[in-house]
């Protein structure tokens, strides 16, 4: 994975704030355990190259879209989805029964 696409914990914290998602369900969407991303997030912890992309796939999966360092702008993330479709989003998650494909 290219430098340029690792999260660093600023960002994955950011992330996590703008799409209204708990650590327990980016973790588990992620395949880590809470206390690794928590601990990244704080910046105390590590992530190698296959769970930082993980991580990075839940957040983008929640909404967040992350932003390019652009010369002196420096890189960000913003939110893809309103709160009100987060919430929805993560209700549905919760709903007892891994999402499957709707071909009918």
């Amino acid at each position: 994975m290219s430098e340029n696409n690792l999260l660093t914990p600023d960002l994955a914290r950011a992330a996590r704030a703008l799409t209204q998602v708990s650590t327990k369900t980016i973790a588990s969407t992620a395949g880590l355990p809470k206390d690794t991303v928590k601990s990244f997030e704080r910046g105390v912890g590590f992530l190698s190259d296959e769970e930082n992309a993980a991580l990075r796939r839940s957040l983008e999966h929640y909404g967040a879209v992350f932003l390019p360092e652009e010369g002196a702008l420096g890189h960000g993330v913003r939110q893809k989805f309103s709160s009100k479709k987060v919430a929805k989003l993560e209700s549905w998650e919760n709903e007892g029964g891994p999402a499957a494909e709707d071909d009918v």
